[in-house]
């Protein structure tokens, strides 16, 4: 009792006061409308297959990205390997026969892209002389 009411008179002052309508607890909003049960529990399986397969994927390519990264891990120690023995060879006074052959290489093509340059500056010479 509060202030000389009871409960249940309390209750209906508020009733009152809300406007008579009376709200009973428990969910928001409209119910939804009843569902086949065994359509929904369908869906639910079709929904988990896409889930796995999915799954599926993104482990394969996974996999492949951490295969192709080790592959290239591999090839990299290879090469600092041996440039590892390039430099060791070296220390003791010795150029390694691929040093060589880069240098070589090296030479050859400055070689050939100092005479396309003076090529290309003759042409451009002879076209300059000419007024017309």
């Amino acid at each position: 009792m509060l202030h000389g009411i009871s409960c249940s008179e309390a209750v209906q002052c508020i009733t009152m006061v809300l406007g008579g309508k009376v709200k009973k607890p428990g969910k928001r909003g409209r119910k939804p409308a009843k569902i086949d049960l065994k359509a929904k529990l369908e869906r639910s399986r079709q929904s988990a297959r896409e889930c796995r397969a999915r799954k599926k994927l993104r482990y394969q390519y996974l996999e492949e990205l951490v295969s192709s990264r080790e592959r290239a891990i591999c090839a990299l120690r290879e090469e600092l390997e041996m440039y590892k023995q390039w430099c060791m060879a070296m220390d003791q006074g010795k150029i390694p026969s691929e040093i060589k052959a880069l240098l070589t290489g090296e030479e050859q093509s400055k070689a050939q892209q100092n005479s396309t340059k003076l090529a290309k500056a003759g042409k451009t010479e002879t076209h300059s002389n000419n007024p017309w």
